[in-house]
């Protein structure tokens, strides 16, 4: 392994803007251009992460090739936004940075990780089912998993592909 993952810096938010414009680039190929031309999380979001210790980085050399950034959503833990540079992708890098909000996760004493995602593109629903995660209907969706997957909709999300939540046992 040439990458390590370490916690991420306030130094790092322009890196972690950069890895998520390049890694949204994907989303061209499957015809998902307004995906790809989203506006990555801004400065004060990002640097909030930091500072509550939720955000990582993957780091090769000196260049940062990924991150992940969580919070708790109804007492889970969640995975809030993972992103890994196009020319990083398939090394690993996202699972090992799945794997690091785990760790975290479990030592907060959280029973599960939850995320939202697009449910038929290939490095999103079907990668994080092999990393463990299942599939939850949109019944079992209430409290603040419930809203965020409302807001997702409401923003038109679900209009690029569907989506879903999922959860992994922790």
């Amino acid at each position: 392994m040439t990458w390590r993952i370490r916690p991420a810096t306030v130094d790092d938010v322009p890196a972690l803007q950069a890895v998520e414009i390049d890694a949204g680039r994907r989303f061209v190929a499957i015809g998902l251009d307004e995906i790809a031309g989203d506006d990555p999380l801004p400065d004060e979001l990002l640097a909030a992460h930091v500072d509550a210790g939720t955000a990582w980085v993957a780091v090769e050399g000196e260049r940062i090739v990924g991150y992940a950034i969580a919070s708790v959503v109804d007492g889970a833990a969640h995975l809030d936004q993972i992103s890994v540079a196009g020319d990083a992708g398939g090394r690993g890098i996202g699972r090992e940075l799945v794997e690091r909000v785990a760790a975290w996760a479990r030592a907060a004493g959280r029973q599960h990780l939850t995320l939202t995602t697009f449910r038929d593109v290939p490095w999103n629903a079907p990668l994080y089912r092999r990393l463990g995660f299942t599939d939850l209907a949109d019944a079992e969706l209430t409290g603040d998993l419930g809203e965020l997957r409302a807001g997702e909709r409401r923003r038109g999300l679900d209009a690029h592909g569907p989506r879903l939540a999922m959860r992994r046992v922790l």
